[in-house]
């Protein structure tokens, strides 16, 4: 259920500021508001101490996200952050080569 997992907002908070201004510089008006409201629904999986990303929906792992899909690579002033879009929504947050 999706009220059982944390607002990323509420865990990260200087990580969703920073995603909302990143975005509103990209022209991505909807996503800079929409970040405010996702959901930490699992972290990456993958192991490596370089990745902090981590799923706002659930996603069957190895499955592309199919039609709608799309990313948006931003230019934080540190590491990597790219965001899975799908019709819209943010699914997953690629966090990368980050101290925080």
């Amino acid at each position: 259920m999706e009220q059982d997992h944390p607002l990323v907002r509420d865990v990260h908070p200087d990580l969703v500021a920073e995603l909302s201004a990143l975005l509103e510089a990209e022209g991505e008006q909807w996503l800079a508001i929409s970040v405010h409201d996702i959901r930490l629904v699992s972290e990456c999986s993958c192991g490596d101490d370089f990745c902090k990303s981590f799923h706002t929906a659930d996603h069957e792992p190895g499955k592309p996200y199919g039609p709608g899909h799309r990313c948006v690579p931003l230019s934080p002033s540190e590491g990597m952050l790219v965001l899975d879009v799908v019709d819209g929504r943010i699914v997953y947050v690629e966090v990368l080569n980050r101290s925080r």
